[in-house]
């Protein structure tokens, strides 16, 4: 070390060292906030799963956003946890899916088109 400054010594074990805080710490945070997901969808899996046990039955949309959310959560690492809860999901009965609503013209037959009216825009032309 002849010949060599304080500020060479800084910079040969100081930036080296700080770099390697700044490492750490960005990879705790990271590691904290993969966690704070994982639990934010593993409640979101929980509650799900409570209302539609309780509601009886969940539809093809339900299905597919509870799902979607295990997919995530599973994404993330997931041990298997909550493997049973999504097969108990899966097992509920498929509910009933609202059909489109039929709007039928008063005196117009059921099955014809409905018949056209013109709409007053207020004096917009389009």
């Amino acid at each position: 070390m002849i010949g060599m400054n304080i500020w060479d010594i800084v910079k040969a074990a100081g930036i080296p060292a700080l770099l390697l805080g700044v490492i750490i710490t960005t990879w705790v945070q990271i590691r904290a906030v993969k966690r704070g997901v994982q639990a934010l969808l593993r409640d979101r899996l929980i509650q799900g799963y409570k209302y539609y046990r309780n509601q009886g039955w969940a539809d093809e949309d339900d299905r597919a956003n509870l799902e979607n959310v295990y997919i995530q959560y599973h994404a993330l690492g997931a041990n298997g946890v909550m493997d049973n809860l999504r097969q108990k999901f899966l097992d509920l009965p498929l509910g009933p899916q609202i059909p489109a609503p039929q709007t039928q013209a008063a005196g117009q037959p059921a099955g014809s088109a409905p018949a056209t009216t013109s709409i007053d825009w207020g004096g917009i032309k389009g």
